[in-house]
């Protein structure tokens, strides 16, 4: 059995911050465990930059106007003390990277370039072309490896452990290389394992890691899921695979453009057209495409389009290239010469695992620390802005690394043996009942049918009645789920039971979106209810709870959304 000081699940932006974070203090030992290839995390797919305020471009930007754009872009829901705290360190955190040789894209005078993004004042979001997210997570990982963390790849986590006092004792793993369950005693834990996007499945501009196992095991052992009806949908995903098209090509200049060669943002958004932020641009598209202005009809293969055409050769060769592979790749559209194909997307799971202090990322469970996609601080509320992903995960990667180092020296090593060893065995018994059945329905059919009703039921445009039939769709699916066919008794690598356990976080994650969706009847952000078209502050200024009860059934609460300094506003752009 490992044992360490502090255990990180989850090799992103916010994991291997956290894990570097510990790491570079000396005599704790750090250990991070992923599923994959540490650099292959989703963040490696973030495209379009990290914000903060550096005033490399726009001098007259100020850390008060990325605070209130924060706000604003969140509908409100955000909490605004929270948010000051972020936006404070943006800086630190990119001025970090620069440091450890994040190779960011450079003005004239070699400082970090900054360009203009969704639904922010000034151009603050720095990049390295539209690889932004790509070369952070590569940055990171050379440092955790000068650092000595210790990787433990291709470990998939099972479970979190308790001891008997309730706080954290450890976790169990599935060793994917070996085939066996590993048990892993840690005084601190921190989960950084991203969202849940994957309940789309393939309307989904996440990778197929993207199956909310952190928000699960969390939700297991006793800590809320706050907010999970606020999903992000992306307004650019390339039209046929739900690849994401950055929101660097509006940034840099793009137009939208209906089937008849309108841009139709001037009727949505006048002042900001393209660069109003996601859910305003999502719902824009999703209306012009309903009332027949897209292209191929109304169904779940139309479209409307990104033109870039009218931008110079050498901006996009530079800037936009990595965006032009994927359109000649996925949609057999040069974007030098022809208009992409897009359609939203979900992107961003803005709720998460409730985080009681947003100045260490704790949570209820005494020891774990949730940080990144996983967790819910809550800084982005109903809509996140673009630019503000990536500094989440290196901003509060670091301050989930330095409470669990507090944690570390302010509590003793618990002993977790029987618990682990319990934990174990039940799991190594799971994989042989499993793995042994030869009926059941099979776990792609259950995938499929619960994304099918989670898009056209629970996606950008929600009503109750539609929801309804996604909850009872759900509540069969899972009830399938406990018979399901799996099909592969092989040990090593076999992806079948992984993808077994993904399901089971998805189908658990995905009806706690249901109802905090069902809960809220408003509309507010990225959660646009058509039977509830107005926000309703009176009502629903608070934050969803859902949380997992004694008897083991769902439990809706609420808690307070809070406000400093900015009163909430009708929101327009």
């Amino acid at each position: 059995m490992e044992q360490f000081d502090v255990l990180v699940v989850g090799s992103g932006g916010a994991g291997q911050r956290a894990a570097l974070e510990v790491a570079s203090r000396e005599g704790l030992r750090v250990a991070l465990i992923t599923k994959i290839f540490p650099s292959r995390s989703a963040t490696a797919m973030a495209q379009g930059g990290i914000n903060g305020v550096l005033n490399n471009v726009a001098k007259e930007d100020t850390i008060e106007d990325h605070i209130f754009d924060t706000v604003k872009g969140s509908d409100y829901l955000g909490d605004q003390d929270a948010i000051e705290f972020f936006v404070k360190r943006c800086p630190e955190g990119i001025k970090e990277l620069d440091y450890f040789g994040a190779p960011f894209s450079r003005t004239n005078e070699n400082k970090i370039a900054q360009r203009n993004f969704g639904g922010q004042s000034y151009p603050r979001t720095c990049y390295s072309a539209d690889k932004t997210g790509h070369v952070i997570e590569h940055t990171l990982y050379e440092q955790c490896l000068k650092h000595n963390v210790q990787f433990l790849q291709e470990w998939y986590l099972l479970d979190i452990v308790k001891v008997a006092d309730g706080s954290v004792g450890g976790v169990v793993a599935w060793n994917m290389k070996e085939g066996r369950v590993e048990k892993i005693a840690a005084t601190a834990v921190v989960i950084a394992t991203g969202g849940a996007g994957r309940m789309f499945w393939t309307r989904t501009s996440n990778p197929y890691l993207s199956t909310g196992d952190g928000m699960a095991a969390c939700f297991r052992v006793g800590c809320a899921l706050k907010d999970p009806e606020m999903v992000q949908f992306h307004p650019t995903g390339l039209g046929k695979s739900g690849i994401l098209m950055s929101e660097a090509v509006r940034g840099e200049g793009g137009y939208l453009l209906n089937n008849k060669g309108e841009r139709f943002m001037a009727k949505y958004a006048p002042s900001k057209m393209e660069l109003a932020p996601r859910d305003v641009v999502a719902k824009a598209i999703e209306t012009e495409i309903a009332e027949g202005r897209g292209f191929g009809g109304t169904g779940l293969d139309a479209y409307v389009v990104a033109d870039v055409r009218h931008l110079p050769r050498e901006l996009i060769l530079e800037k936009l290239h990595g965006i032009r592979d994927l359109a000649i790749t996925f949609e057999h559209a040069d974007p030098l010469v022809q208009p992409i194909p897009v359609r939203p997307t979900c992107h961003y799971s803005m709720g998460g695992i409730d985080v009681k202090d947003y100045k260490t990322c704790a949570t209820v469970v005494p020891g774990l620390f949730a940080a990144g996609e996983a967790s819910c601080v809550s800084i982005h509320g109903a809509n996140r802005l673009g630019g503000n992903s990536l500094a989440d995960a290196v901003v509060f990667g670091k301050v989930a690394g330095e409470g669990a180092i507090a944690y570390v020296e302010n509590n003793s090593a618990k002993d977790a043996a029987k618990e682990l060893n319990d934990a174990a065995t039940a799991w190594e018994a799971k994989f042989k009942e499993v793995t042994g059945r030869t009926t059941g329905r099979p776990v792609s059919e259950i995938r499929d049918e619960m994304a099918l009703a989670m898009w056209n039921k629970v996606g950008i445009f929600r009503e109750e009645s539609k929801m309804k039939e996604a909850l009872e769709t759900l509540n069969k699916l899972i009830e399938e789920y406990k018979t399901c066919y799996v099909g592969d008794t092989n040990r090593t690598f076999n992806m079948a039971f992984v993808n077994y356990v993904e399901i089971g976080s998805l189908l658990t994650v995905a009806k706690a979106v249901v109802l905090g969706a069902l809960r809220r009847q408003e509309s507010r952000g990225s959660h646009l209810r058509e039977d509830f078209t107005k926000r309703d502050d009176a009502n629903f200024l608070n934050h969803t709870l859902i949380s997992l009860g004694e008897d083991g059934e769902y439990q809706v609460g609420q808690s307070d959304v809070v406000i400093t300094r900015f009163e909430p506003k009708e929101r327009t752009y």
